[in-house]
């Protein structure tokens, strides 16, 4: 069975985005040539689901060949009806029949980018099996928070951790069986 995984930045105190969808934290450990595990991670997906406010972000910032390279289909959840794109769907349903739905189908696993909305909902119905967390070395005391309040408590395994170089971390945990 496919697994979905989540490979998200935050700060040391839980933050994704400072106010204002804010990621220009994530520039204090860029580095030539270092991705942090991406490509190979990316590797092990051939599905990516995303919400609508990260993918209209990465579109402005990055340009829509990001996602949408004709290697993986692309889920977008939206509220808003949009015509579908490439392998690009922008999809208005039940994000959990979705997940379930492609958790069940032949196919690699499944990479979920954010946003906390997204995230959220599929941690309220124990979907995501993986989390993969790189923790920038930064303080934000504001913005959109990683994890919400009002999800149920989940027990994880610990997998591995990397120290970069740059002081990011990268934590690695499976859902407990």
């Amino acid at each position: 069975m496919r697994k979905i995984s989540l490979f998200i930045a935050s700060s040391l105190d839980g933050y994704i985005a400072k106010p204002n969808d804010d990621l220009s934290f994530l520039k204090l450990v860029e580095k030539e040539s270092e991705d942090y595990g991406y490509e190979e991670f990316i590797e092990t997906i051939d599905t990516l689901i995303i919400g609508r406010k990260t993918y209209d972000y990465v579109l402005k910032e990055i340009g829509s060949s990001h996602y949408d390279n004709g290697q993986r289909d692309v889920y977008v959840i939206t509220r808003t009806p949009r015509p579908k794109v490439g392998r690009t769907t922008f999809y208005t349903g039940n994000l959990t029949d979705l997940v379930k739905r492609l958790k069940s189908e032949n196919g690699k696993n499944i990479y979920c980018d954010g946003g906390a909305e997204v995230i959220n909902e599929l941690l309220k119905s124990d979907l995501i099996d993986e989390f993969i967390i790189s923790v920038v070395p930064v303080l934000l005391g504001n913005g959109t928070r990683l994890f919400k309040d009002g999800r149920p408590e989940q027990l994880l395994e610990f997998v591995k951790v990397k120290v970069f170089e740059t002081g990011l971390t990268q934590l690695n945990y499976k859902r407990k069986e």
